[in-house]
């Protein structure tokens, strides 16, 4: 009796006929994609800063990989989707994906929860920021940002200085404010490359007014301080944003009843909150205030279907609701750039099924703005992301 009956004779493997060169190359690539797309869903994915949001702590043109496995990798809601592809065909404006068939999304098992202080990557919530198409969840444009606060934590800013829970979040190293600058003269290239600034997005202006010259500049506090000592550079002056601006969406409640606008902040880039992050399970009464801060993410991002919110009420599926429970965990997202980054101050709350993954580490970076020597930032290779 033959006992590996599933090993091949040298008679049968004589009797096959060799793959062509055309079908081992369509073999490996087959194998290839099948392999990238894996570790691409499961493991890690590559990614490319192109704002300087993250600024100095990412730079635009850093490449960086970002683990799924640190809070686990969800499952796609569009399995008909062209491999690694996003929202689009390369080069193209033609959709990677049909929706012919949908699936309900789901989270593996990660090593770790996001927590404050993560830099995180995550599918930017609101229509607005992406193209104003209604993409599924995973396919919505990725942002990255550092969390500063958690589900069920109180988030404040006061004088530009964070505050979780009441007390102060220790601030990232390389963290940037827009500072003014005025100098007797243009300040030249070379001296700008000095203090690390190589681009528009790290400085702008120029302009001159009554012999002086003038800058907005996104700056460290360290730089700041040498830009201070340089004899031709005359007034450093850090910039507040003290401005109530109608982009923060926190600040008011249009009452239908009484026919005016109600408001219940006045809330800036700088002086922000407090502001209680949603947590799962977490239970709140509804009225005109809670709905305010609140109403937008039961109705756009909690797994609601028929929401409507009129005169300061909350209707679900047609029943008037005075409490609401939240089904899932929410996070607030900064920028490290602090006055250079549209973030969860502009547009509220990411929700928990929108995160992609921790930021792991930077492979590559790119300075576009530099000459051909100066291209490549080689102190920044395999430099773990903090």
């Amino acid at each position: 009796m033959n006992w590996q009956f599933w090993k091949k004779s040298s008679e049968e493997k004589e009797k096959e006929a060799p793959k062509s060169k055309t079908r081992e190359w369509w073999d490996a690539i087959l194998f290839a994609v099948i392999a990238a797309t894996l570790i691409r869903w499961l493991i890690m994915e590559a990614y490319t800063i192109p704002t300087p949001s993250m600024e100095n702590s990412l730079l635009v043109g850093d490449f960086l990989f970002v683990s799924k496995f640190h809070y686990g990798t969800r499952t796609t809601t569009t399995p008909l989707q062209v491999p690694l592809t996003h929202q689009k065909i390369w080069f193209t404006n033609i959709p990677s994906y049909l929706e012919w068939v949908k699936l309900p999304q789901y989270r593996l098992p990660g090593i770790s929860h996001v927590k404050r202080g993560d830099v995180v990557v995550f599918n930017v919530p609101p229509r607005g920021l992406n193209d104003n198409i209604d993409y599924p969840v995973d396919l919505k444009t990725n942002y990255i940002k550092r969390c500063v606060a958690v589900a069920g934590d109180i988030i404040t800013i006061k004088d530009q200085q964070v505050f979780t829970n009441g007390e102060a979040m220790p601030n990232p190293p390389e963290m940037q404010y827009s500072y003014k600058v005025m100098s007797d003269s243009p300040i030249n290239e070379r001296n700008l490359n000095k203090l690390g600034l190589s681009g528009p997005e790290d400085y702008q202006g120029g302009g001159q007014q009554d012999g002086k010259f003038y800058y907005m500049m996104w700056l460290t506090d360290e730089r700041a301080a040498e830009l201070k000592k340089l004899s031709y550079i005359k007034a450093v002056e850090k910039v507040k944003r003290d401005e109530v601006e109608g982009q923060i969406p926190y600040s008011s409640f249009f009452d239908w009843e009484g026919g005016s606008e109600k408001r219940y902040s006045n809330w800036t880039t700088d002086n922000f909150g407090p502001l209680w992050v949603p947590k799962k399970g977490a239970t709140i009464a509804i009225n005109d205030s809670t709905l305010t801060f609140y109403g937008a993410t039961i109705k756009l991002y909690d797994h609601n279907k028929d929401v409507k919110i009129e005169g300061g009420k909350l209707f679900i599926d047609g029943q008037e609701l005075k409490e609401y429970t939240f089904k899932q965990d929410y996070y607030f997202m900064m920028g490290d750039n602090r006055h250079n980054s549209l973030d969860s101050r502009f547009w509220g709350f990411v929700p928990e099924d929108h995160i992609v993954g921790k930021a792991f580490f930077i492979w590559l970076s790119i300075d576009k703005n530099a000459d051909f020597i100066h291209k490549i930032r080689w102190s920044r290779f395999f430099n773990l992301i903090r």
